[in-house]
C-alpha cells in the first residue's frame, strides 16, 4: 500500500491551485500524513459547479460495513479493479474527490534497513491525488466521511522501490474528475495512469518520517544519500 504523504503548502496556495472555497477549512500544514488521520479533500457541489474543501478520514469505510476499523485496510484502491469492487464501484461513478499533496513517501529496502524517499513533481508545487469518498453512519448516530486514494502501476522512477504509486491527476483532468454528474467510468479510466517519470523527482529523507508522531519540516528535508 501507498500510505504516507505531505501537504505543507499554505491554505491560500491550495485555494488558488484548486480554485476551491476553503473558508471552512481549519488548515495546518502537514509533513507526515498517515492513514486514519483527517485530511483535506476537494469536492464539487452536486447542485452547482462550486469546489469546496472538506476534512475526511483517510481510510474508506463502506456505508454497509459494521466496523469502522476496516478503513485502515482501505486507504488505497487499485485503479485497474476499482470499478468491479463493491466498496468502490458506485463511488467511482458519483463520489470522486481530489486530495491535495506536494509530496509522498515510499521506503526502499537496503539490507536490513528501509530507507524513506520523498517523491515530488518538478514543475508543480502542489498536485492532486485521485480519491473516492463515502459516508458511513454508526449505530450510535455519528456520520463519518472517509476517503481512499487510487493507485496505479509504478513508473520508472518508482519501480525499484515499490510496484505501485499514487495516481496523480493533471490539472486538465480536475473538472471531469470532480463532476458528480459525470458517471461514464470508461471515459475516466485513461486518467488513472502512472504519472510521467521525467516530470517527477525523488530524494532521500530522514528516517524521522518513519514515526507518525513526527510531523514537521524535518520529515521532508532532503539528506545526503551517502
Amino acid at each position: 500500500m501507498c500510505g504516507r504523504f505531505r501537504v505543507a503548502r499554505s491554505k491560500e496556495i491550495l485555494e488558488e491551485a484548486f480554485d476551491a472555497d476553503g473558508e471552512s477549512l481549519d488548515w495546518v500544514p502537514r509533513y507526515n500524513v498517515a492513514p486514519g488521520q483527517m485530511i483535506a479533500v476537494v469536492r464539487q457541489d452536486a447542485a452547482q459547479p462550486v469546489r469546496r474543501f472538506a476534512q475526511l478520514r483517510w481510510g474508506l469505510i463502506p456505508s454497509w460495513m459494521n466496523d469502522p476499523s476496516v478503513g485502515y485496510k482501505m486507504i488505497n484502491a487499485r485503479s485497474e479493479t476499482v470499478s468491479a469492487k463493491p466498496a468502490f464501484r458506485e463511488l467511482m461513478r458519483t463520489r470522486r474527490c481530489l486530495i491535495p499533496a506536494d509530496g509522498f513517501y515510499e521506503w526502499k529496502r537496503v539490507g536490513k534497513e528501509k530507507l524513506p524517499f520523498c517523491f515530488t513533481l518538478t514543475d508543480e508545487p502542489v498536485f492532486a491525488l485521485a480519491g473516492l469518498w463515502e459516508r458511513w453512519k454508526s449505530p450510535q448516530g455519528p456520520v463519518i466521511e472517509s476517503c481512499t486514494i487510487l493507485t496505479a502501476a509504478a513508473n520508472e522512477l518508482m519501480c525499484d522501490i515499490h510496484d505501485r504509486m499514487l495516481v496523480i491527476l493533471g490539472r486538465d483532468a480536475y473538472d471531469l474528475w470532480l463532476d458528480p454528474g459525470f458517471n461514464r467510468v470508461d471515459e475516466l479510466r485513461p486518467l488513472l495512469r502512472p504519472y510521467a517519470a521525467d516530470a517527477m523527482r525523488r530524494y532521500r529523507v530522514s528516517q524521522r518520517v518513519n514515526q507518525v508522531k513526527n510531523d514537521d519540516a524535518e520529515c521532508a528535508a532532503e539528506i545526503d544519500a551517502a
